[in-house]
């Protein structure tokens, strides 16, 4: 991932301060996923499970857009870009599809929107959608595909410049949203905004909107700003919403130019980053575990929620071995065959404070 200097907070310069903060803003985004889908959050009406989904969703967008827009700044070659991506993404997505829609006795009709990632959209005929329990969250995968896709042709016609036209479409989303008054959405072109931030984001972190981008950065107030983000991800929120990929977007960049401050500090544990490294197998995977007898309680909520501490040790031990053992051939093959079929380029000069080589791992997804 590209980057330009950052203050000189020390940082073992193994894991640099700027990759922590990211590795800890993707840690906390699988664990309000999660928490938002397996455990109960408070009382109903207050729609806490609701909210703290949304929110860790908002972060997990706003990641994806910095990072996929950090990686086109630094190398347009879009065939090697895509080919990553989907070595990344396709193989854990299209094994847990097979087992899901095996189990949920989905009709063979509904197969290719889920395999070709179209299934968030609205349904034509009734048939195509991502109502099945155990794929409905599938949708953001959806959506990061059709990004990868779009972005990927953007550059390939204009080249960098096309990078620039990030901001502008993210500003046309969401006033898309204003003026159908949604909130939130698994719909794309009702939530394509919360990445598009990101986009614009890494924009302004790399210098392509100014010279003075980061400096405003530094002064975003990170507690203040944290507290709107997540007023905006209620339904309390009222027209804050609208402006939820732009907070989330200021909280990230201010964490990612002042690591060395209170939250940014925060964000730096083991822990996380130990999460960030299999938060996207913990994202696919999870809702099957909800359908089997570690998620079942008879129609006892007790029993129910009891089991879940064991779930949730399952849940990681299965990510852990999927990451090791199962996405990570797949990742190692993927750059391979980027560096084969990819195309070639001219090395070139270093970005000071820029890793040698924007690895998978960072670039993965919940």
């Amino acid at each position: 991932m590209a980057s330009l200097p950052l203050p000189p907070a020390a940082v073992p310069p193994a894991h640099p301060a700027h990759l922590s903060v990211l590795d800890g803003w993707r840690g906390i985004s699988i664990l309000f996923v999660l928490a938002a889908h397996l455990l109960p959050l408070g009382p109903h009406h207050y729609m806490l499970n609701y909210s703290t989904g949304i929110l860790g969703m908002v972060i997990f967008f706003n990641l994806s857009g910095f990072l996929i827009t950090s990686f086109l700044i630094k190398d347009q070659r879009v065939v090697g870009f895509l080919i990553r991506r989907f070595a990344r993404v396709l193989p854990l997505a299209w094994l847990y599809m097979f087992v899901a829609l095996i189990a949920s006795g989905a009709p063979l009709a509904i197969w290719a929107s889920h395999y070709l990632f179209y299934a968030n959209f609205p349904p034509g005929d009734g048939r195509f959608n991502l109502l099945l329990p155990m794929t409905e969250h599938l949708w953001s995968l959806c959506m990061e595909m059709q990004f990868y896709v779009g972005v990927a042709l953007l550059v390939w016609v204009l080249r960098a410049r096309g990078l620039l036209l990030l901001p502008l479409l993210a500003l046309g989303f969401t006033g898309l949203r204003v003026w159908d008054i949604v909130t939130a959405s698994s719909v794309s072109y009702y939530r394509i905004d919360e990445i598009l931030a990101g986009c614009t984001l890494a924009l302004a972190y790399h210098g392509k909107l100014g010279a003075n981008a980061r400096g405003w950065l530094a002064r975003v107030p990170q507690l203040p700003v944290l507290v709107l983000l997540a007023w905006s991800c209620m339904p309390q929120g009222q027209w804050l919403n609208y402006l939820r990929p732009y907070l989330a977007a200021l909280l990230v960049g201010a964490t990612l130019v002042r690591p060395d401050a209170t939250l940014g500090r925060a964000l730096h544990g083991q822990p996380l980053v130990f999460v960030a490294g299999i938060s996207y197998a913990l994202y696919v995977i999870h809702p099957l575990l909800t359908h089997t007898w570690l998620g079942d309680g008879d129609g006892d909520v007790l029993v129910k929620y009891a089991k879940r501490p064991l779930l949730f040790l399952v849940l990681f031990v299965l990510a852990w071995l999927s990451t090791k053992y199962y996405e990570a051939w797949f990742m190692a093959a993927g750059r391979r065959w980027a560096d084969r079929f990819g195309g070639r380029r001219a090395p070139s000069p270093a970005v000071p404070g820029q890793p040698a080589k924007a690895d998978d791992a960072t670039l993965s997804q919940p």
